[in-house]
């Protein structure tokens, strides 16, 4: 039976001996593999992490895997890799770059997955609020640093899997066999129903007010700075809408105040994050029309497709991920980065053309619906299964 070892991002808490906290979406995540992957399956976490937002405690004997827990620094042992035919590691790990070098000279197979580029990286370390220019001048040489030795892991590499657009094509040239998949929580059973779709094409055709929403971790690299500045102007130009924020973050005081002071109360509300199954969802696809999105930087966040799940067309800054979305399906509609005036434009204008909302609506629907979880884990399995299967494919050197 084929071995795997998956090294991931994935925060951990250990408790004590027997129990851990992991994330929720890497539990889900985690079961998917198991579910597809016909062998052994292990993973390697790496502690350090002070808290975990939607964090379960569960007792290692339910993981149905080996968990290997490391300090938050430390490399790998090139002996527990080399007992394995596939490594799976993450390439947004900078301390997992150097990987080929413990498992040259063997035939255990090495796979990356990859989700931000160089663009992304430089930029949320400009957007890093708590860093000095000078500190900022030195993260982004760290960042260059770093970015030659991941292109150098992924011609060692024999695999790579890519989420989103931006990612696959970046690094999609430099590895022999790659793949592009897209990260969403969207399972069987939670996309809008036919009879949402209605009442909501209906309720827009009526001319109803527009309900806009927004949903994730409120940081200036997620542009959540400009969400109210996008709602004033949409009241300046005579909009009727409202405005639902769900989320937390370093941002969240800022846009608490901000609303007041811009005479917003009655347009823009402010929640605490709910949860993503039983709470988000449900809204998503009863209680909105838009998702709004102000991201700033082009990371394949799993929001896009998860709204687009819920029957939300997406009207966002014309980052490197939602221009790939928007070339594959017509899902949405994109202003210049940046833009506060020209995204609150693209809204006003589609006041009068409920019509477009609601194709659309549909598009990002069926779009999410043929990228659903189980699918795209399903995808990425094979993909792993079938370099075992090719044992005479060679990495690019």
């Amino acid at each position: 039976m084929p071995s795997l070892l998956m090294v991931a991002p994935a925060p951990v808490i250990e408790v004590s001996r027997n129990r851990v906290v992991l994330d929720v979406k890497f539990l889900e995540g985690l079961k998917i593999h198991q579910d597809f992957w016909a062998g052994r399956l292990d993973c390697v976490l790496r502690k350090g992490a002070p808290n975990i937002t939607f964090g379960r405690e569960v007792d290692r004997a339910e993981l149905q895997s080996g968990l290997f827990l490391l300090e938050p620094d430390c490399p790998l042992p090139g002996e527990m890799l080399r007992s394995y035919d596939i490594v799976f590691c993450s390439a947004d790990e900078s301390l997992d770059l150097r990987v080929h070098d413990l498992l040259s000279g063997t035939d255990v197979k090495l796979v990356y997955s990859v989700e931000y580029t160089l663009e992304a990286r430089l930029r949320a370390a400009r957007l890093d609020r708590s860093r000095s220019l000078p500190r900022k001048i030195y993260s982004g040489l760290w960042i260059l640093r770093q970015e030659r030795l991941r292109k150098q892991a992924f011609r060692h590499a024999h695999g790579l899997q890519a989420n989103g657009y931006p990612a696959y094509r970046a690094y999609a040239p430099l590895v022999a066999s790659p793949m592009r998949y897209l990260d969403t929580r969207m399972k069987a059973g939670m996309f809008a129903s036919a009879e949402e779709m209605h009442d909501r094409i209906a309720r827009l055709r009526r001319g109803a007010p527009l309900r806009l929403i927004n949903s994730g971790r409120l940081e200036p690299l997620k542009g959540a700075q400009d969400l109210v500045p996008v709602a004033d102007a949409l009241r300046r130009g005579g909009l009727d809408f409202t405005l639902d924020i769900y989320g937390t973050g370093s941002l969240r005081d800022e846009i608490a105040l901000d609303i007041p002071r811009r005479g917003l109360e009655r347009r823009v509300f402010l929640h605490d994050p709910v949860d993503f199954e039983t709470e988000l969802v449900p809204i998503g696809r009863t209680k909105a029309d838009i998702f709004l999105s102000c991201h700033r930087q082009s990371d394949p966040s799993c929001t896009y497709l998860e709204s687009m799940g819920c029957g939300l067309p997406v009207a966002g800054y014309r980052n490197r991920m939602l221009a790939g979305l928007l070339e594959a399906a017509d899902v949405g509609w994109a202003a210049p980065l940046g833009d506060v005036s020209a995204l609150a434009g693209k809204i006003l204008e589609l006041d009068g053309k409920r019509d477009e909302v609601a194709r659309r609506a549909e598009q990002a629907l069926a779009f999410s619906s043929a990228h659903d979880f189980h699918g795209e884990f399903k995808k990425r399995m094979e993909h792993l299964a079938s370099l075992l299967a090719a044992s005479d494919r060679r990495p690019k050197q």
